[in-house]
């Protein structure tokens, strides 16, 4: 078969005269230069481990410890107090050794033992400053003392230039908060969703289960925490999002955009080109570490990046209980689907990285190739798109060998996965309508023409727009972020085009042809591929987007009313769904952990007893200034509230990590509790959560029309809505909403509305004075061929 020609180094006939053996002299230098990649790889890994393995330090100081500990003894001192006389007398090899050798050896191995030690307590100095979080606590502009002295010694502490998981070894482990203080504020989260009686019953209930059955699963919980790097982090994968039975899409994965108002370039092929390079060097440097650690704003404090280890290479493999998550080490190509077809597109040759002219020269091959699909190969990524059982048997069946799983593998291997859409989506330039199908067809597709399984999947449109669809096990959306707003700088403000739109460079002519995928669809499986395509269809069908930009005003314009901007937005959001329900709700606000080991998120619950205290005085409200003034110290008693409790999430003191590990230790046990069935089973009927801008990436000043769109997901309840926004420089925000078609009280644009009046309602409440907001006025052109 052509297939397994092209994947072995060699072929060979048998004849009358013998074995006839051709070598392949272009397979065996790819399978040489591929070696000498991987060996590269393991140096530059080795080396860097060396030096996050003794950070805070370096290894440079040893020598320092070494020279300044021989100079002290050449001073006829002796700074180990005897211990250096004591390693002389054990030596190994005393015998064959000069006296005076033995003494060097001798002091050679106690400055090594004395640094060492002097890096593993600079380590846990690290940790227990790294374990302080009153700073966050503090008003802002009023320091206390003991956080100065506290922000000098981890400066102190922090040591010089250090590679992206030198910090992993000080970090700080996630604490389990005390089972009381958790029963307490989950009461006081849930006290504006329930009357006098419902509340009544959930305070005895939490009473009860507070003084029997929460000790006891709580001890299992510290043991956990004693044991384990992190006690939430391995449950939360696999029971939230590994053991999930239904359609990961629209579910669970999420997408990120392009530029809102810039179109780089027309031509598909290019936009691949300049940006599937930029992915590959976004990949050298995680390999190498050279990206900067992850800090907090503003701040020397570091956040944990194990997360971005599985960024690349990395594919989710379906089972019938479970699936897992199957990282690869290197992997030298992508995989791309294009009208039907799959394709391996190899990306470096002779030993480097292809070019993005040579990239886009590829892309277009792919593009140009006229040969159909295989039968049953066009809507094979159906079966990532469905409920997973059907999903893991079709690929134990049918995939498990032969030409199918060799395709298969190519796939799940790759360094990430390409779509090549021949559909044209547009931005605010074209139609700002236009953000919703363009939000949609990123979150979903035509549900065939993604491969939801892969750690992420780029999609190219037609006309040179690009999206991404995120799968959420392996890591959470601010990782695979940074990598993407990467690509979107580097391919705008690095790599550039010509002008023609080309990407720049030249081609060389030897590159080998993309490889197409072969496969053999038996009947049996194209019904199981029809089935899971009704699925995903009627799930993608159901769900209504809605993006819009919101540019009357920004953070600036809050920052100077001296409020959060995230606040600002909460509480935007909890009075635009009072008016679009009548009711208040469980929400769900995504904050992240990642202060901690292996963090992931925690969940502020942002609806509040004052947040509704103040929705309910706004909606009563009168003309009169006494009433206004009543809201606005409500508003800031509520503002005040959220960020202690965002504050609280981060610093591992959360409500809803905890009741979910009590939860699955109740599972272990096999013992009911009425408590936790009914904490774990309310709804999330508004979700929201803030997509992270990295700010130094983009000049939003100079050029304010390259902003990108943000992201969003899919709505979590059937009859709630999904939120995502993010602040766009100082004057603009971006809302991504989603809800399902099939709830006749839910509606995108319809919340989207009452969100628009929530915002200017608030500002005109702590601006009275203000005049009219007028829509920032920006010449945003769509398309901009070269900078």
């Amino acid at each position: 078969m052509a297939e397994a020609h092209q994947a072995v180094a060699f072929q060979f006939t048998v004849t009358p005269d013998g074995i006839d053996l051709h070598m392949s002299h272009q397979a065996l230098t790819e399978i040489y230069l591929s070696g000498v990649r991987s060996w590269k790889k393991r140096i530059i890994g080795l080396k860097n481990s060396v030096i996050t393995g003794v950070y805070p330090a370096s290894p440079s100081s040893w020598l320092f410890v070494v020279i300044a500990i021989l100079a002290t003894m050449y001073t006829r001192s002796d700074p180990s107090m005897g211990l250096i006389a004591k390693i002389q007398e054990h030596l190994p090899v005393s015998q064959s050794m000069s006296n005076q050798c033995q003494t060097l050896v001798s002091a050679v191995l106690f400055s090594t033992m004395l640094w060492l030690l002097l890096i593993f307590t600079m380590r846990m100095c690290l940790k227990q400053l790294l374990s302080y979080h009153r700073w966050m606590f503090e008003k802002h502009g009023k320091m206390s003392n003991t956080t100065k002295v506290w922000v000098a010694l981890v400066r102190i502490f922090s040591g010089r230039k250090p590679l992206l998981y030198s910090y992993q070894g000080s970090l700080p482990n996630l604490p389990v908060p005390a089972i009381k203080d958790t029963v307490k504020r989950h009461l006081e989260s849930v006290r504006p969703l329930m009357d006098d009686a419902e509340y009544e019953r959930m305070t005895k209930l939490s009473a009860e289960f507070e003084s029997s059955l929460g000790k006891r699963l709580h001890w299992y919980l510290k043991l956990k925490a004693l044991w384990a790097t992190n006690y939430v982090s391995d449950w939360w994968e696999e029971y939230v999002y590994l053991r999930g039975r239904s359609p990961i899409m629209v579910n669970s994965n999420y997408y990120g955009m392009d530029f809102m108002y810039v179109t780089p370039t027309p031509i598909q092929a290019a936009r691949a080109g300049n940006s599937l390079h930029a992915y590959f060097l976004y990949r050298r440097k995680l390999n190498k570490e050279e990206l900067k650690p992850t800090r907090i704003p503003g701040t020397l404090i570091p956040l944990c990046s194990a997360q971005c280890e599985r960024v690349f290479n990395t594919t989710r493999i379906p089972g019938e209980e479970t699936d897992t998550v199957q990282h690869w080490q290197d992997s030298d190509y992508i995989a791309v689907y294009h009208s039907g077809r799959y394709f391996r597109l190899r990306m470096y040759h002779a030993g480097r990285l292809l070019s993005p002219r040579e990239i886009e020269f590829q892309i277009q091959k792919i593009l140009d190739d006229p040969s159909p699909p295989s039968k049953g190969e066009a809507k094979l990524g159906a079966l990532t798109a469905g409920d997973r059982i059907p999903w893991a048997k079709a690929r134990m069946k049918y995939f498990s060998s032969g030409v199918n799983k060799r395709s298969l593998d190519y796939i799940e291997k790759a360094a990430f996965f390409v779509s090549l859409d021949d559909d044209e989506q547009g931005g605010m330039a074209d139609d700002p309508t236009r953000l919703d199908s363009y939000a949609k067809s990123l979150l979903h597709g035509k549900c065939f023409d993604r491969w939801f399984d892969k750690s992420f999947t780029v999609v190219y449109f037609k006309n040179g727009k690009m999206g991404l669809n995120g799968e959420h096990s392996w890591a959470d959306a601010p990782v695979l972020s940074h990598a993407w707003q990467y690509v979107l700088s580097t391919d705008c403000f690095q790599l550039g085009y010509n002008a023609e739109g080309h990407c720049k460079g030249e081609v060389d002519a030897s590159l080998p042809q993309p490889q197409k995928l072969n496969w053999e669809i038996p009947p049996e499986c194209e019904e199981q591929i029809s089935g899971s395509l009704a699925v995903a269809q009627a799930l993608a069908d159901d769900v209504d987007v809605h993006v819009f930009a919101f540019e009357e005003f920004g953070k600036g314009k809050i920052k100077r009313c001296r409020v959060s901007p995230d606040a600002f937005i909460q509480l935007a959001l909890q009075l635009a769904y009072y008016r679009d329900q009548g009711r208040f709700c469980l929400t769900y606000e995504a904050s992240m952990t990642r202060l901690f080991k292996e963090g992931r998120t925690e969940t502020v619950r942002s609806c509040t007893n004052e947040s509704s205290a103040f929705v309910r005085a706004l909606e009563g409200v009168t003309q009169k200034r006494r009433a206004a003034d009543v809201c606005r110290r409500l508003f800031q008693e509520a503002s005040e509230k959220h960020q202690h409790l965002y504050r609280m999430a981060m610093t591992g003191a959360g409500i809803d990590r905890h009741l979910f590990c009590l939860y699955v230790v109740s599972k272990y046990l096999r013992v009911e509790s009425p408590f936790l069935k009914e904490v774990l089973s309310e709804p999330w009927r508004l979700s929201t959560s803030q997509t992270p801008l990295q700010v130094e990436m983009f000049d939003i000043v100079n050029y304010p029309e390259y902003v990108s769109c943000g992201g969003g997901f899919g709505p979590v309840a059937d009859d709630g809505y999904g939120v995502s926004y993010c602040a766009l420089g100082d004057n603009m925000f971006n809302f991504h909403i989603t809800c399902k078609h099939s709830c006749p009280d839910t509606g995108a644009n319809k919340f989207g509305a009452q969100i628009r009046k929530a915002l200017r309602d608030l500002l005109q409440l702590l601006c009275p004075n203000q005049t009219e907001l007028r829509k920032t006025e920006v010449k945003r052109p769509e398309f901009k061929k070269d900078l």
